[in-house]
């Protein structure tokens, strides 16, 4: 990774950050994305600190001019970009009945339309490299999940579009990654947006049990430097994604009643 310049949105926290640190450490230079400049601000000196070469510059990947512009500006500061990674992400938990549909809209915005802003204006400059496009998504892009159907949509999205770009760019020597970490822990929960868009600012799961962002962020740089297809991650995701496919009745039976014990779900339990 040694001189290998490379774009992570929504970098400020998470896997996002993460990330940062994982290919830092291999001498990538590094540019992180955020909408929160207080956050991002924070990431970018403790990046400096380990002593990894860091560019920061706010934006929001669900404005266009905002995503144009951080291409243009990495561009202009490090001459090159190699890799982009599309982290930014948001998601949503409520029972489609009770969602505002501009909920929806919004976790499209930023899940969907960051990625194919961010990978349009970036692609020109990645083709130049011969470098590698990777989307941060979820299992829940294989596996609809209930109470977070706009959050599901967005990541099914996700990785039709990645598909159908990597067949585009088959004889380029562009790299596409469909990267699924499956539940990691993560603040994504915490920002999840209810059935009215505010932040429920809780999560539901217990995220003492999952595998960490550091621990997720070592797995995909394996993948880049692999130039792999496709990542899917825990043993949980590896089983839901196999079993949905053979047997998808009896998928619905059991997704429905793991995700109905978690915290305040508004799922019924089958076993009361």
């Amino acid at each position: 990774m040694k001189d290998t310049v490379l774009l992570i949105t929504g970098a400020s926290s998470g896997i996002g950050r993460a990330m940062a640190f994982a290919f830092g450490r291999e001498g990538a230079k590094i540019v992180i994305c955020a909408r929160k400049a207080d956050a991002l601000e924070q990431v970018r000196q403790e990046l400096q600190q380990a002593h990894i070469e860091v560019l920061a510059l706010t934006a929001d990947v669900s404005v266009e001019a905002d995503v144009k512009r951080l291409i243009e500006q990495t561009i202009a500061h490090f001459g090159q970009l190699n890799i982009l990674i599309n982290n930014a992400g948001i998601s949503m938990r409520s029972m489609l009945i009770d969602t505002d549909p501009a909920v929806i809209q919004k976790v499209m915005d930023v899940n969907f339309m960051g990625t194919v802003y961010a990978t349009r204006y970036a692609l020109p400059h990645i083709m130049k490299t011969k470098g590698s496009i990777v989307g941060i998504s979820s299992i829940a892009g294989f596996r609809g999940l209930p109470v977070r159907s706009g959050y599901s949509a967005s990541k099914f999205a996700m990785n039709g579009f990645l598909e159908a770009l990597r067949t585009e760019l088959l004889h380029s020597g562009v790299h596409v990654l469909t990267a699924c970490p499956g539940f990691t822990a993560s603040n994504i929960r915490f920002a999840a947006l209810g059935a009215d868009g505010q932040v429920v600012g809780e999560t539901m799961r217990d995220e003492g049990s999952m595998m960490t962002a550091e621990e997720c962020a070592d797995h995909i740089l394996r993948a880049v430097k692999n130039r792999r297809r496709d990542l899917i991650l825990t043993t949980q995701g590896k089983f839901t994604i196999w079993l949905n496919k053979w047997a998808p009745a009896l998928m619905d039976k059991l997704v429905y009643n793991t995700l109905a014990k978690e915290k305040n779900s508004p799922l019924k339990r089958s076993d009361k």
